[in-house]
Parts: C-alpha cells; sequence; structure tokens
C-alpha cells in the first residue's frame, strides 16, 4: 500500500509535483485497512536538503509498506529554520511541534541536520528536540533517530558524547550485522550503508548502558543500534535513506567549498561508491586542486560527476530494515492497542 499523507484538507495548496509523484489522499484509503499505521516525519535539515531528504524517507517508507497503509504526518522543530515552500511542495503543509505533542503516533522518524554548535546542547533547537524526545517514549511504538538526531538522542538520554574522527567516514561502508534481531531479520549478514559523517559513538560506552549494536563496519564504527526506553528507540549513524546521487552530489558540494576557500581540506572520494573510470578522473582533478588548480576545475568535476554511473546497491537492505520496523509496530499496535510504553521487545511473524 502506498504512503497516504495527513494534511489540513482546508488547505488550498497542494502537495504535489515536486516530488515526482502524486500523493495519495486520506480519502482514497480503504475504509477498513488492514493495518493501518500513523508515521510522523521530523525534517530537521537545512534549505538545500530539505526537500530531498523528505522525498528519500517517503520513498523508503513507500517501498517497505507493500500491504500496510501508512498515514504520514509532517512536522518541523522549532528553532530551526524551515524553507519557504512553494505551493507544490509538501513542506507547505508541514505543522508545528506543539501539534505534534497533543497527539500519539505509532512510529516517528526524526532527521538529522549540520550542528551550528560544537555543543549539541548550546543548538536552538535542544529544548525542542528534547522536548519531543520525552514525548516519544510514551506516545509511540517506535521511533528512528537518524544521523545527527540519533547523537543529540543518546547525548541527552545517558550522557554519551560523540567524538570527532581523523577523517570523514564517507561513501559506502561494508556493514556486518546481527541478524539474530527482528530490526535486521532477512537482511544479509554483510550489506553496504551510506554514511557521511566526522563523528561516531563508541561502541563500549552505548552497550555500557543498555544499548544494542545491530550492526557495525569494520573501521567507522557502529552503524545502527536500538535501545528499549518505553518505546523501541531506533538509531541510524549511516543513511540507509539516500538515493543512489546523495553521495554525489555532497561529494560535489565539498569539493565547491574547497575551491571557494570555504573548507581547508579538499574532500576524499566516497569510499566505494564511484566506479573506476569516474574514480580516476575525480582522482587526478583532486591531485591538480592540490597543486595549482585552475578556474575552471569545478567545472571539470561537474562535468566527471555528470557522466558517473552509480549503482544503489543498499537499498535492498534499507527496504528490508524499514520493513521489519513496520512490521514491528504493527505488531506492537496489534497485542497493545492503545498503549505506548510497554518495555518488552516482541518478535515479528513471518
Amino acid at each position: 500500500m502506498p504512503v497516504y499523507l495527513q494534511f489540513d484538507r482546508s488547505s488550498s495548496d497542494s502537495p504535489d509535483g515536486e516530488h515526482g509523484f502524486t500523493w495519495p489522499r486520506l480519502e482514497s484509503l480503504p475504509e477498513h485497512p488492514s493495518p493501518c499505521i500513523n508515521i510522523g516525519l521530523i525534517n530537521n535539515m537545512p534549505q538545500a536538503a530539505f526537500t530531498a531528504t523528505e522525498r528519500q524517507f517517503i520513498s523508503l517508507l513507500n517501498s517497505a509498506s507493500e500491504g500496510i497503509a501508512i498515514r504520514l504526518s509532517l512536522y518541523s522543530l522549532a528553532g530551526i529554520p524551515r524553507p519557504e515552500p512553494g505551493p507544490d511542495s509538501a513542506g507547505s503543509i508541514y505543522s508545528s511541534i506543539e501539534s505534534l505533542l497533543e497527539t500519539r503516533l505509532d512510529g516517528l522518524i526524526v532527521t538529522g541536520k549540520e550542528p551550528l554548535t560544537p555543543d549539541l546542547r548550546d543548538e536552538p533547537c535542544w529544548a525542542s528536540f528534547t522536548q519531543v524526545l520525552d514525548w516519544a517514549r510514551t506516545n509511540t511504538h517506535s521511533a528512528v533517530w537518524s544521523c545527527l538526531a540519533a547523537h543529540a538522542a543518546v547525548l541527552y538520554m545517558d550522557g554519551i558524547g560523540r567524538r570527532r574522527s581523523g577523517e570523514k567516514h564517507f561513501g559506502l561502508l561494508q556493514c556486518t550485522g546481527d541478524s539474530s534481531h527482528q530490526l535486521t531479520a532477512g537482511a544479509p549478514p554483510h550489506f553496504p550503508v551510506p554514511h557521511s559523517r566526522w563523528n561516531g559513538l563508541p561502541e563500549e560506552e552505548l552497550e555500557a548502558r543498555g544499548y544494542s549494536v545491530l550492526a557495525r563496519t569494520a573501521d567507522a564504527g557502529v552503524d545502527r543500534f536500538v535501545k528499549q526506553d518505553g518505546s523501541l528507540f531506533v538509531f541510524f549513524q549511516g543513511h540507509p535513506e539516500y538515493e543512489s546521487d546523495t553521495l554525489l552530489r555532497e561529494y560535489r558540494r565539498d569539493v565547491g567549498r574547497y575551491l571557494r576557500g570555504e573548507a581547508n581540506t579538499y574532500p576524499l572520494l566516497p569510499r566505494g561508491y564511484f566506479e573506476d573510470r569516474t574514480g580516476s578522473a575525480l582522482t587526478a582533478l583532486r591531485q591538480e586542486a592540490l597543486t595549482g588548480p585552475s578556474d575552471d576545475l569545478f567545472t571539470r568535476v561537474d562535468s566527471a560527476l555528470e557522466s558517473a554511473m552509480i549503482e544503489n546497491t543498499w537499498r535492498s537492505a534499507a527496504v528490508r530494515t524499514y520493513r521489519n520496523w513496520l512490521e514491528f509496530i504493527c505488531a506492537r499496535k496489534s497485542e497493545s492497542p492503545g498503549e505506548f510504553h510497554s518495555s518488552g521487545p516482541i518478535s515479528i511473524s513471518r
């Protein structure tokens, strides 16, 4: 079943068009869908990535939702400037966190954002973020915390601070998963996941405070982990939701920052991502930039990226993970209708 957008029907704004597909309306939802769950998405990304992030998560939910109807509500945190949406964007129908806190949802997804301060507790959205986290403990069956949202959540919950690495973990990182857990059941033991981060969370501290690590990389630490805290909280340091060209666009952005003098380091190629032809061309251009860049270097980088052939090798594992998450929520909702604070894990039947 598709994702059905929950929005104010009195609004004249249409959320169609910008995403490349037409939103199914709630009035087209079957009268007695079985099962049907309510999911909220809190999109904290800045203007440059706002619509793409929205599209990525909605597309992933849509792909994972076969046989499950999803009513999706969109929210934005207080303290984060949101781009002014066009009339054909779903951004025109985002609700405030205040409206979220007055209701209950079966599931919640909270995205990350690029931090403005060294200490996440100094971020303008910190108070609003922690209010949402406290709400989610008793008003959802499960919540996903993505990237920086995962770092902020464990800092608030257990005082675990993230650690900066010597180099950026960037590219398709090979992960080894614990297939015995219900959220990784059915996934291959080894699978790629896009990562794009300088910081990470120490596995030993997570496990000491009751978190269970579900997947890890060989040299970049933890990929995903969970903790039962009323709701089942699921944390991702990677980005299984990324589209085929997301890492490409991030690489292009970082090259531009370096060439404009906004960054001190020319970015490394995303690992395991580009095919050999594109990788070789970009490596040569990087060497040229480090020795004596020409005025047209960014144009040539752009040209090399435009001809890149990207194979999305992580999508099937990402869909499997989110399918398991949706099935977990359905099972919890079925076993404890109206209850959002059961402390024990349950199994997903297949």
